[in-house]
């Protein structure tokens, strides 16, 4: 049995790419659940993962610990990427972009689920990492087909913009209608449901990331459980 190592559901956007790539390719996984701390969390997660940090994925001997390295190990068995070359080709460059790019949104609008939040502003900064990731949807969804961003099924590359689709809905982000379809599509799967359902049942809090968001804009709602 493969086990996944994440943290808070309300908060992780790293844990939840391959928590639902795992769920959307029907794989069978055990859950461990790791909640976010005061201070660092290096030390206590390095009893797990190498780099001390979440998540992280263990199938017997094998310790696989980042997102993208995970969605590449679960790619050698299983339809994680799509069949095609071509939707295959910028799938990957499409995530890669994603796993190491879009600091500004990162930054300004950190997930956190079960917020919603008005934005005192959107700078040139988050407003041209907005831009891009509109044109980069817009741009799998019309060459491939849809209704997913590399085609007609959710691969890794839609896992790891899933956390972008909280973001919106957290922080109402503006998109072009294509976009927004998109967004739409992806928080109406179950696996995403499930995702937020849990995510809002949490108790826990990260006083730092509840500290940035409360920074960023005006909180208009709290869904979260007390």
């Amino acid at each position: 049995m493969i086990t996944l190592h994440i943290a808070n559901k309300n908060y992780s956007s790293w844990s939840l790419r391959p928590w639902v790539l795992l769920h959307e390719l029907g794989i069978a996984f055990d859950e461990q659940m790791h909640p976010f701390t005061p201070g660092s969390n290096w030390e206590a997660f390095r009893a797990f993962s190498p780099n001390g940090r979440v998540p992280c994925l263990r199938d017997g001997d094998t310790v696989v610990w980042d997102s993208l390295a995970i969605a590449e190990y679960l790619a050698e068995r299983h339809p994680a990427w799509p069949q095609a070359a071509a939707a295959r080709t910028w799938a990957r460059c499409a995530a890669a972009e994603m796993h190491s790019g879009f600091s500004a949104l990162r930054q300004q609008c950190s997930m956190s689920c079960g917020l919603r939040i008005r934005l005192h502003e959107i700078g040139p900064a988050l407003a041209a990492d907005v831009a891009r990731i509109d044109e980069l949807w817009c741009e799998g969804l019309q060459r491939f087909g849809g209704p997913f961003l590399a085609g007609d099924r959710f691969t890794a590359v839609d896992a790891f913009y899933a956390p972008v689709a909280f973001r919106v809905q957290t922080y109402g982000l503006p998109l072009s209608p294509e976009a927004m379809g998109w967004v739409e599509r992806v928080l109406a799967r179950p696996s995403m449901r499930r995702w937020y359902d849990e995510a809002l049942a949490e108790t826990w809090r990260d006083t730092p990331h509840d500290v940035e968001s409360a920074q960023v804009g005006t909180i208009t709602a709290d869904l979260r459980a007390r």
